[in-house]
């Protein structure tokens, strides 16, 4: 992989990376139950359900995310490392605390790759870019990010 300089595989993310929305807004509503329906400012929708009988959970859509942004980058890696990708996925889990807050204490994701031209070091060095400087989702799970949040109450008369 000598050829290839974190420079051009930087150069390799160009088309999606620099257009990325300096913010990202969205809604989410309750339909009935505890089943909200979330919408982003471009028009997708996930349907979030607390039994998972009509949506999925919250914490699912979090390991999903990271899989999709960690997937992005690495299949763009590898293809400006010159490997030819036939298929590619990543099977991911995640152990929860099992007390309030449940959240993640581990997560394993295993990339499953097939094509031409793909070595260990290539990929160990695509998802150490990923990790250490290009996911987003992953490094929104950083603990010193400035989360604020706010209510408008609306009074009903009976």
């Amino acid at each position: 992989m000598g050829e290839h300089t974190d420079e051009s595989l930087k150069e390799s993310l160009e088309g999606y990376k620099e257009k990325i929305l300096p913010a990202n807004k969205g809604s989410l509503e309750w339909e009935k139950d505890l089943i909200f329906n979330a919408r982003t400012q471009m028009g997708y929708e996930v349907e979030f359900d607390a039994r998972m009988q009509w949506g999925c959970s919250p914490t699912e859509t979090l390991l999903m995310s990271i899989a999709g942004c960690m997937a992005i980058d690495v299949f763009s890696f590898l293809q400006k490392m010159r490997v030819e990708i036939s298929s590619f996925k990543i099977d991911f889990s995640g152990k929860r605390n099992l007390d309030p807050p449940q959240y993640y204490k581990s997560i394993d994701m295993a990339i499953n790759i097939a094509g031409k031209g793909a070595t260990p070091k290539k990929l160990d060095r695509a998802i150490s870019l990923s990790q250490d400087k290009y996911c987003s989702v992953y490094h929104s799970l950083r603990s010193d990010i400035d989360f604020t949040v706010s209510y408008n109450i609306i009074n009903e008369e009976d």
